[in-house]
């Protein structure tokens, strides 16, 4: 798998989400999948809410009362249909860690889903979210109040009530998990402490090191492409140009860009180490860090050519580049595949960090850019990343909220279509 080791042999993982409403449970679970899947791990999200959605579209907080007998079937019907679609999926799919996420709040309901995973070769993993920390459980209620499906549509004080309420109908039955022969993570407060029992494999190590990296405080990731090079006016690729006279007047109107968005925030920004990426930054008012790890995709022999001289020179990478782009890797140079892996320090340290800006370049931000909106590795390298454009990333319960801001400065494109010829007609 290039640069990353692992391929899993026949290791098929449930993660089993634990944990009261509004303890970040659907964020982490997303996050997980999100990690895995940009890792080239097969992973999937089953969320039980949405099978009983299918059936109880809005209920209200006695559906989740203990004493509601009708509402006990239909959640434990809704629950039995996510497990059976997971099943389905690590069959047909080979799927390697599919996630379970749901409540699971009492011992009786998570025995039963172990005995059915057991039954299966299925690996269980349990994952609790417990938090007392009031700030961040009302912060989480507003986020759910406002972006949960169960509350469309209502009054968003009315919704929050009820949601309170739900959450006291769990707190009733709630039993954390201590039982020693499970294997199982409890993040306290977000990771504020950390317990680990009984890991066993070198995947469910790997999703424990990223989970204690993680914090669900409410954050924003802002993303730029350094500003026009003097590379990108003649078209050329890689190399270590200084902005063009476009480029430097966009890092000056930079500063007044991310104010507007960021406001009073705090923000650290981060740069690669190539000196477009730093001419950008020059002029915002931050601390700033610089990452080798944030350099262009290296391009080898490629390195200060423009695309129809690669076309000419080397018409079989050229041709082999646009069928795989992802694991096509430039001779003497890198892929899509080996951004990724050099990146997975800067995502641990993003993950663990609240308000980012990163001043990177076009193949890199489209790597970081798929691993929170969760685009595909065939879909990530033909994204378009324009020039001079402001990327707001804002990580939420139920996917991350994304707004572009375009400065008033005129840049040229340097996006290329797959199959389009680079050589100029003449």
């Amino acid at each position: 798998m290039g640069g990353y080791s692992f391929q899993p042999e026949n290791v098929q993982i449930c993660v089993i989400m634990v944990g009261l409403p509004a303890r970040g449970k659907s964020l982490i679970a997303q996050k997980i999948v999100r990690y895995l899947t940009w890792l080239s791990i097969r992973a999937k999200c089953f969320n039980v809410g949405n099978y009983r959605r299918l059936e109880t579209a809005h209920p209200t907080a006695e559906f989740f009362d203990v004493n509601n007998p009708e509402g006990e079937r239909l959640r434990k019907m809704a629950a039995e249909s996510a497990i059976r679609d997971m099943f389905r999926w690590f069959d047909l799919e080979q799927g390697v860690v599919g996630i379970l996420d749901a409540t699971n709040t009492t011992k009786s309901r998570r025995n039963w889903i172990l005995e059915l995973c057991r039954k299966r070769n299925v690996e269980p993993m349990f994952v609790e979210s417990w938090c007392d920390d009031e700030d961040l459980i009302m912060q989480n209620i507003m986020d759910v109040k406002t972006t949960s499906p169960d509350y469309i549509g209502q009054d968003p004080e009315r919704a929050a009530l009820d949601f309170r309420n739900r959450i006291r109908n769990y707190e009733k039955v709630y039993e954390t998990i201590s039982e020693r022969d499970l294997t199982y993570v409890k993040l306290i407060n977000v990771g504020s402490q950390v317990i680990i029992n009984r890991i066993q494999s070198y995947l469910e190590s790997r999703i424990v090191y990223y989970l204690m990296n993680l914090h669900i405080k409410p954050r924003c990731i802002w993303l730029s492409r350094h500003g026009e090079s003097a590379f990108n006016l003649t078209g050329k690729i890689g190399g270590d140009s200084d902005l063009s006279a476009r480029g430097r007047e966009y890092a000056r109107q930079l500063p007044q860009l991310v104010k507007m968005s960021v406001g009073d925030r705090p923000l650290t920004v981060w740069t690669s180490t190539l000196k477009r990426t730093q001419q950008t930054a020059k002029y915002l008012p931050y601390r700033q860090l610089t990452w080798k790890a944030l350099d262009e995709l290296d391009a080898g022999q490629c390195d200060g050519l423009t695309y129809e001289e690669i076309e000419n020179r080397y018409p079989d990478d050229f041709a082999a580049r646009d069928e795989n782009k992802y694991e096509y890797r430039y001779p003497g140079g890198e892929s899509y595949r080996d951004v990724v892996v050099r990146l997975e320090p800067i995502i641990m340290e993003l993950e663990r960090q609240e308000n980012i800006m990163i001043v990177t370049h076009q193949a890199v931000l489209r790597c970081i850019y798929a691993y929170f909106m969760n685009v595909s590795q065939d879909q990530s390298p033909w994204m378009e990343v324009p020039l001079h454009t402001l990327i707001k990333l804002e990580p939420k319960a139920y996917g991350t909220e994304v707004i572009r801001i375009k400065a008033d400065i005129p840049a040229v494109s340097t996006y290329r279509e797959k199959g389009q010829s680079a050589k100029i007609k003449k």
